[in-house]
């Protein structure tokens, strides 16, 4: 049996597309699901508003209260991407402190800012500890809200580990969807017909014409639309058809981690789920 196998096609910093080769739909469909729910990540869980009067930079004060609802803010908290190294964290039901929160399962973000201005994700600013630099959020630019003259937002957040299946803010990809590997024969005998080269123009990047004749540059162009095979009427010119052993995968992720270690971890997953798996099947 052939050894399952990854080819990277495309990996930047947020986004991938690799080949999954000899594997099953099954496995195929159990990356997705891993990428999608089950990749642990750091997020905004508790947020706590402080209220009262407080001073702003000028030395004036300013009532700390804002034009939307609290739980709209801590919602917008929430959703932001927090840097995640899952070297630095662990669980909070993992933790030595016995899920109380300490700098080994959670991260505290405070905001203290005065209108009239906007608030972005860059005024969360991590609390202590030596590791702070890395965990200052990435994008900076994520509106939160709109302060007016006279006011101003003074928070502490709490960011702890969660996966996706408990809430989507733990989600660390997201477009993830994965198609067959097509597969495209081209008949030697037609492949100089007009009808067969006139599909290079439906499929301009999977389809191109040299000397005359239509041939194959790129499988992986290929949608499956089969278009080409319904503009010949009446020649077997074209077959399209798919591999079910080899799939083409693409995702993004939200900035809280990289393409490439949102990939190492799901297989990680993979890989001691399928453990846990053979041992509970061997203890039977």
């Amino acid at each position: 049996m052939a050894t399952m196998e990854i080819e990277i096609i495309e990996m930047a910093d947020r986004k991938a597309k690799f080949v999954l080769k000899n594997s099953s739909p099954a496995m195929a469909n159990a990356l997705r699901r891993t990428l999608l729910s089950d990749i642990p990540k750091m997020a905004i869980d508790q947020v706590e508003f402080m209220t009262g009067k407080i001073e702003g930079d000028d030395g004036r004060e300013y009532e700390s209260i804002t034009p939307l609802f609290e739980e709209i803010i801590a919602h917008r908290l929430g959703m932001i991407p927090v840097p995640t190294d899952l070297d630095l964290f662990v669980p909070q039901d993992q933790c030595s402190c016995g899920g109380e929160g300490c700098p080994s399962c959670s991260i505290m973000y405070s905001i203290r800012k005065t209108g009239p201005s906007t608030v972005y994700s860059s005024d969360l600013q991590p609390l202590g500890g030596p590791n702070s630099d890395k965990l200052r959020i990435v994008d900076e630019f994520i509106p939160i809200v709109e302060l007016t003259a006279d006011q101003g937002i003074y928070v502490y957040a709490k960011a702890v580990m969660g996966t996706a299946r408990k809430h989507v803010k733990w989600q660390v990809c997201n477009g993830v969807g994965y198609s067959y590997m097509p597969v495209i024969d081209i008949d030697p005998k037609h492949a100089s017909d007009d009808e067969v080269v006139a599909c290079a123009d439906i499929c301009p990047n999977g389809l191109q014409v040299k000397g005359g004749k239509l041939v194959v540059t790129s499988a992986l162009e290929c949608g499956l639309c089969t278009g080409c095979i319904e503009k010949i009427s009446d020649i077997d010119g074209i077959n399209v058809t798919w591999d079910d052993k080899n799939f083409i995968f693409k995702y993004e992720t939200d900035g809280s981690m990289t393409a490439q270690q949102a990939l190492d971890v799901a297989l990680k997953v993979l890989a001691d789920e399928a453990k846990e798996f053979v041992s509970d099947l061997e203890s039977l």
